[in-house]
C-alpha cells in the first residue's frame, strides 16, 4: 500500500547565534561534503517544536522521571506519594527510597496521570490491582499528537507493548555552507568602581553565523494509526507541526543572541516516497557578487530538486513553495520555477491541511487535552 507522505524542507538563515551547544559549550557541528557545518540536533529542533506555543493544546503527553510526584500533584494534598512509588516499582518504574525520581524517563500522557490518581483515591484496590491499572494506562492512553509524532520507546520489564512507531522523521539541521566559529570575547563591569581598574568578570563563548536545511517527513497512515483513526485530529496536527516549525526556534543562548528567525523558504511536498534533499549543499554554498547565502541556498536546491526530478523520473507529487510575501522564488538556473507558490503562511497550512482531505478553518479548534 503507498504511503501518503508530507515532506518539509526548509532554507533558514540565522543571525550570530549558539542555538544547540555540545558538551563544550559551543555550537554543534559535522563534516558532510568534506567540510565543517553548523549542525542544530533533530532532538533539540523536535523539542523546540513539541513546547511551543503553536503546538501548545496539542501537547498532551509528558516525559519525566517524576511521574510519583504529577500524580501526586493531582491529589489536592492528599500524601500518597509512598503508594504511588510502589505501584510505580510494581510497573518497573523504580525510585530511590528519598526521592521521587525514577531511574529512567517515563513518556505517558497527562490524561493517564490524572486517570491514575483517581485510581488512587481508591483504597479498596491492592498495589497488584493498580499495578495492572496503571500498566494499561501506560502502554494504551497514547493517542495524543507529540506522541503520534515523535513515538515512544520505553522498556519497564514490566509493562509490555509500549512501543509507538513515530510518524514523524526528523534530520539534523545543516548549513548549506562551511561553518566558521567565531569566539566572543566579552566583559562584564562592575557597577561599583573600586581601586583596581579593569572588568570585573571576563570570559569567551562560541557562536557562529548559518543559513540551514532543515527536512522533515511526517507519514500520514502512520499518524492517523497513532491517533486511533481520527483523520481530523491528524489533520490538526499537521497545521500546527507546519506552525510550529516555522515559527519556533531553538532556546539555546536567546538571551545572548536573540535569534529569532524565520525561514526563508518553506517545500511542501505530498508524495509516496521519502527523499532527503540535503545533497544539493554536498557543494557548500558561497555567496557571489550581487547575491547572499539565501539565495544561493535556495537556487542550488531548486538545481538540485530539478536534476532529481530528471535523473530518476518525476514521482506523482504536490509541491507548495511557500516564501514570504513571494521574496525568494523556487527557481533553476535556467529560470524554471518549481512548485506552486503561496505567499503567506496561512495559505500554506491551509493547501496542505485541505490535501489531506480536511479544511483547517474546520480542525484548528479541535480540543485535545481534558480540561482540568
Amino acid at each position: 500500500m503507498k504511503r501518503t507522505l508530507i515532506e518539509i524542507h526548509m532554507i533558514q538563515n540565522h543571525c550570530p547565534s549558539n542555538l544547540n551547544r555540545d558538551d563544550l559549550g559551543a555550537p554543534k557541528t559535522c563534516y558532510f561534503g568534506g567540510v565543517l557545518r553548523s549542525r542544530i540536533s533533530s532532538q533539540c529542533i523536535k523539542r523546540s517544536i513539541r513546547t511551543s506555543d503553536d503546538f501548545a493544546d496539542l501537547l498532551g503527553g509528558i516525559r519525566t522521571r517524576r511521574l510519583a510526584e504529577q500524580i501526586q500533584g493531582q491529589l489536592q494534598g492528599r500524601d500518597i506519594i509512598k503508594r504511588a512509588k510502589d505501584v510505580l516499582a510494581k510497573c518497573g518504574i523504580k525510585s530511590g527510597a528519598k526521592s521521587a525520581s525514577s531511574d529512567m524517563l517515563v513518556y505517558t500522557t497527562k490524561n493517564a496521570i490524572k486517570a491514575m490518581a483517581d485510581l488512587l483515591k481508591d483504597d479498596t484496590l491492592s498495589i497488584d490491582d493498580l499495578k495492572e491499572q496503571f500498566a494499561g494506562l501506560i502502554e494504551k492512553d497514547v493517542k495524543v499528537p507529540d506522541m503520534a509524532l515523535c513515538g515512544r520507546m520505553l522498556e519497564t520489564g514490566e509493562i509490555k507493548n509500549t512501543t509507538v512507531e513515530a510518524a514523524l522523521q526528523t534530520a539534523h539541521a545543516i548549513s548549506t555552507h562551511e561553518a566558521i566559529p567565531e569566539v566572543d570575547y566579552y566583559v562584564a563591569v562592575d557597577d561599583i568602581k573600586g581601586e583596581d581598574a579593569g572588568a570585573g568578570y571576563l570570559d569567551e563563548a562560541i557562536y557562529s553565523s548559518s543559513c540551514f536545511y532543515k527536512y522533515f517527513s511526517i507519514d500520514l497512515e502512520q499518524l492517523v494509526h497513532n491517533l486511533g483513526g481520527d483523520e481530523k485530529l491528524a489533520a490538526k496536527t499537521i497545521g500546527a507541526f507546519i506552525y510550529a516549525s516555522a515559527r519556533t526556534n531553538p532556546s539555546g543562548k536567546q538571551n545572548s543572541y536573540g535569534a529569532h528567525n524565520y525561514p526563508e523558504g518553506i517545500l511542501v511536498e505530498i508524495k509516496d516516497r521519502p527523499f532527503n534533499y540535503a545533497n544539493a549543499f554536498v557543494k557548500p554554498v558561497s555567496p557571489v557578487k550581487d547575491s547572499d547565502l539565501v539565495t544561493q541556498s535556495i537556487g542550488q536546491l531548486a538545481n538540485y530538486i530539478n536534476d532529481v526530478n530528471v535523473g530518476y523520473g518525476s514521482v506523482e507529487t504536490k509541491q507548495l513553495w511557500f516564501s514570504p510575501n513571494g521574496r525568494h522564488p523556487l527557481q533553476t538556473a535556467k529560470g524554471d520555477q518549481l512548485g506552486e507558490l503561496v505567499i503567506t503562511l496561512d495559505d500554506l497550512v491551509e493547501k496542505v491541511v485541505g490535501m489531506t482531505g480536511h479544511n483547517w478553518q474546520d480542525v484548528q479548534n479541535i480540543k485535545v487535552i481534558e480540561e482540568a
